[in-house]
């Protein structure tokens, strides 16, 4: 129901936007100038700057749980839990000692060490 006050209610919230990411900026700028330089040497920075620095962490370290998780638990989705309540108590053992065998397999391939898999034996 598109009327005119959710149009009105919508336009409310830019400026409480652009007013939550000046706040941010601004304790970043403070948080920046009263510790890292004195501890690290570095130059004060300016509101700018801050902001700037804002938005590289915000790409180098993503925005939150969006996307796939919807904000849910980031280890598994809705479905898959779902899945999980719906299955027997002798296909959940075997589900999650296939995921702990996979787990391992991946640690192993990254770090190249030999662990033993959930039944105790080696995977060889």
């Amino acid at each position: 129901m598109n009327t005119m006050y959710y149009h009105r209610k919508k336009f409310l919230f830019i400026p409480l936007i652009v007013a939550a990411i000046a706040l941010f900026a601004y304790i970043t700028m403070a948080l920046w100038n009263a510790l890292l330089p004195e501890i690290f040497n570095l130059t004060a920075i300016n509101f700018w700057q801050a902001a700037g620095l804002l938005i590289l962490a915000r790409l180098f370290f993503g925005f939150g749980h969006s996307g796939k998780w919807g904000g849910h638990s980031p280890y598994m989705s809705r479905d898959v839990r779902s899945k999980i309540r719906n299955m027997s108590p002798e296909e959940k053992k075997e589900f999650f000692m296939k995921m702990q065998y996979e787990r391992g397999m991946w640690h192993r391939g990254c770090y190249g060490k030999e662990e033993p898999v959930a039944d105790g034996k080696s995977a060889e």
